[in-house]
């Protein structure tokens, strides 16, 4: 975990009954808490560790709109707005600078994939523009890569994992929201075949309505419901450098490297073409659903058949109530770092700006991340149970939407028009 997370202090108090239920403190869960207290809605989010502990602080803080499935864009282009004026709103900077993101190529074959997008995104105006060599290296200067041309969006931007999240809570529970840590939901309880309760390690709360936002843990939660969400973890290791000038405030993604500016002045950099894949059950048991993904990402995943799987394996996927589950076991996850990977990314990035040669690494982390089959989150209710909603699966991507994300479940779990069409994001498309 990165060690720059911020920490927020909560009650360790349950009421004994609210009006929504949210499970898991990360951004979408924390943003949709946040929502439902400005709109005057008791809410009470439970986690099972601390806020932000997990894939919400462990980002890299990329805000994007560029390279998005086309029907994904507009909740990326709600995110931007909520972004600009969250410090407004929550009395807090979240680190947000629209500062442009820019993904390079270097292949014909690369470029071709982003003349693709920059065309299927046309009708949205985004002004993402398609440049040549010189122009990158007016962007990014000082460059020694080699690259056909690139892709750039002026209009993404970045924020703070290590902050947003965090300042989005105390906010949150200043406007009225209840958030209690250290708090496992084990299962949900039901009356006449409605939600009617949550039970946790410390005891059950009634509700009338739960929102499920348990990022990679989702998929077991609501297995022991009966539910199959289809989704796979996979493991993306991360540095944060020394200060150092660096070449942009740009945040740059290449083939096999990318780095963005850190408030501290630093830069977050990981190896963009390659993240862990260990072997799970669930390989086993859903893989089938991931052959497309499987037939064109194979070579950015490193699978590998250790440990992983039998701490899987040994985790249960099905109790009582009145069990320990496998969210008290597991607090926080902590995946191992990929040092191999990162020193590969450093390598990549020095070669490409050789002014990142000598820069002093201050620190390393890995995070788990959800996928779908087709990278697209679930932002929806689950018609089997109802009083139940879900927002999970945003795939290596959630940070950047998490403000338009929670709104979203908000508007869904409250029952308003919603920010923007959740038809992409429906429950039943696979």
């Amino acid at each position: 975990m990165t060690k720059m997370l911020d920490a927020v202090h909560t009650t360790n108090e349950l009421p004994d009954s609210t009006s929504v239920v949210i499970i898991g403190g990360g951004i979408v869960g924390i943003t949709a808490a946040l929502t439902l207290a400005e709109r005057n809605i008791p809410v009470v989010l439970l986690e099972k560790g601390h806020i932000a502990g997990e894939q919400s602080s462990r980002n890299l803080g990329w805000i994007r709109k560029t390279s998005r499935h086309a029907n994904d864009v507009p909740l990326a282009q709600a995110a931007d707005r909520l972004w600009a004026e969250m410090p407004e709103r929550i009395g807090q900077s979240v680190g947000y600078k629209q500062s442009g993101i820019m993904f390079l190529a270097k292949t014909d074959e690369q470029m071709a994939l982003y003349e693709a997008w920059s065309k299927s995104v046309q009708p949205l105006a985004l002004g993402s523009q398609l440049l040549s060599p010189k122009e990158i290296d007016k962007h990014v200067p000082h460059g020694q890569g080699k690259w056909v041309g690139a892709i750039y969006t002026a209009s993404d931007g970045r924020a703070e994992p290590t902050i947003a999240t965090s300042a989005i809570a105390k906010a949150a529970i200043k406007k009225g929201a209840i958030i209690v840590q250290q708090c496992a939901v084990r299962t949900l309880s039901t009356t006449a075949g409605k939600i009617s309760a949550v039970v946790t390690e410390k005891g059950e709360i009634r509700c009338e309505q739960v929102l499920l936002a348990g990022g990679a843990w989702s998929r077991r939660f609501l297995g022991n419901l009966g539910v199959s969400l289809p989704t796979l973890p996979v493991i993306a290791s991360v540095l944060r450098t020394a200060p150092v000038e660096g070449p942009t405030e740009i945040a740059v993604g290449g083939p096999d490297f990318s780095f963005r500016k850190h408030k501290d002045g630093g830069f977050i950099i990981m190896q963009r073409g390659k993240v862990d894949a260990p072997i799970t059950l669930d390989h086993l048991k859903i893989g089938l659903k991931f052959r497309d993904q499987l037939k064109h990402g194979k070579d950015s995943l490193n699978i590998a058949l250790n440990g992983t799987f039998l701490r899987d394996l040994a985790m249960p996927r099905s109790w009582h109530a009145n069990s320990k589950t496998p969210f008290e076991h597991v607090r926080v996850c902590e995946p191992q770092v990929n040092h191999g990977l990162l020193n590969d990314a450093m390598n990549n990035t020095i070669s490409a700006w050789p002014m990142f040669k000598n820069t002093k690494i201050e620190e390393s982390w890995a995070g788990l991340i959800d996928i779908t089959p087709d990278s697209t989150p679930v932002i929806d209710r689950i018609k089997t149970i109802p009083g139940l909603t879900v927002a999970t699966g945003f795939s290596g991507h959630g940070f950047g939407t998490g403000p338009a994300a929670g709104q979203l479940a908000a508007d869904i779990v409250s029952n308003v028009p919603p920010i923007v069409d959740p038809s992409p994001y429906r429950f039943d498309r696979f």
